[in-house]
């Protein structure tokens, strides 16, 4: 090699180099770029539920001199014109747990509010992943015309708004007699089509040879649902059980039309009617009432990211 092809080959080299150095500079700053925004996202997703904690440590005076606007009527009973800036504090002045003194010791309403949540939504988790589980087993194992018809209407239905069919709900239930009673909040959640949907989508992707193998082993339709659909399908029932939780949770139509005693309304029908007297107690309430939420989520959160992850098919 003469010592021109030499220098050539070296620049060459260095050339290349200086190309990788800028390819990787290109990549460090996308990628803090991407972290960025996405941590600029995460304080803007997170400010509310921060502002919400620390608040419920504020006394009433200093929520009402802060919030009271916000919250404020007029004699006809009218929203008031805010013509003030809202202050928004994160740090109390003096930190208080009066307001939780109060929801949790001389306000039993609070409590009595929690716990109907708790008695509408378990039962809806439970027995609808149990009937979700059956059904999608049904359709993920046969097929024909008609079970295209009955999962194409469960997809048709699951894509419509709760608010299209709370009137055919209010009527099914008062024909049945159902209405003022938790009945008529659980038999629509019971045998909701979102976990059918769900888990039928992944039992297709269980591969065909295992269930074949159970078959050649003896084995029968409920011992290979029992033993082999449903552990493959842990991290989808999982991920089922967090979103159907976290949806129930959070109604509010539901128990406004379909039960008209205020006492068994859920939690969450009283945070959605929080008035100018409340304000304080509101925050501690809304707190306590993000806790299971938050537990669920943070004890599912695995078993969520594995599953959509693994959509696609069965994990190795």
């Amino acid at each position: 090699m003469t010592q021109k092809e030499r220098a050539e080959s070296g620049a060459e080299e260095k050339r290349l180099r200086i190309q990788k150095k800028l390819r990787k500079l290109r990549e460090h700053i996308h990628l803090s770029i991407a972290t960025a925004i996405a941590a600029l996202f995460a304080v803007l997703f997170l400010m509310p539920i921060v502002l919400t904690i620390t608040n419920s440590f504020m006394s009433s005076a200093e929520i009402s001199s802060n919030y009271g606007s916000v919250f404020a009527v007029n004699q006809n009973g009218g929203k008031v014109y805010i013509a003030d800036k809202v202050n928004l504090k994160f740090i109390p002045d003096m930190v208080s747990f009066s307001q939780y003194i109060t929801v949790l010791l001389k306000s039993p309403d609070y409590l009595l509010k929690f716990w109907n949540s708790v008695i509408l939504v378990g039962p809806i988790v439970i027995f609808q992943l149990a009937v979700a589980s059956l059904a999608a087993y049904g359709f993920a194992r046969y097929t024909g015309k008609l079970r295209s018809i009955i999962f194409f209407s469960y997809v048709i239905l699951m894509l419509m708004p709760y608010q299209v069919t709370l009137v055919p709900n209010y009527l099914v239930s008062s024909w049945l007699k159902l209405l003022d009673s938790y009945w008529a909040i659980w038999l629509p959640g019971i045998f909701s089509p979102f976990a059918v949907y769900l888990l039928t989508k992944f039992m297709k992707r269980i591969p065909y040879s295992i269930i074949e193998a159970a078959q050649i082993d003896g084995a029968g339709e409920w011992m290979i649902f029992r033993k082999i659909c449903l552990p493959l399908c842990k991290g989808s029932l999982s991920s089922a059980a967090i979103l159907i939780f976290i949806d129930y949770w959070n109604m509010v139509e539901q128990p406004l039309i379909l039960l008209s005693d205020a006492d068994t309304h859920p939690l969450s029908v009283f945070l959605s009617k929080i008035n100018a007297a409340e304000v304080g107690l509101a925050f501690a309430v809304a707190t306590i009432y993000m806790v299971p939420s938050l537990l669920v989520f943070l004890y599912g959160e695995e078993s969520l990211v594995d599953a959509i992850a693994n959509q696609g098919g069965v994990k190795g």
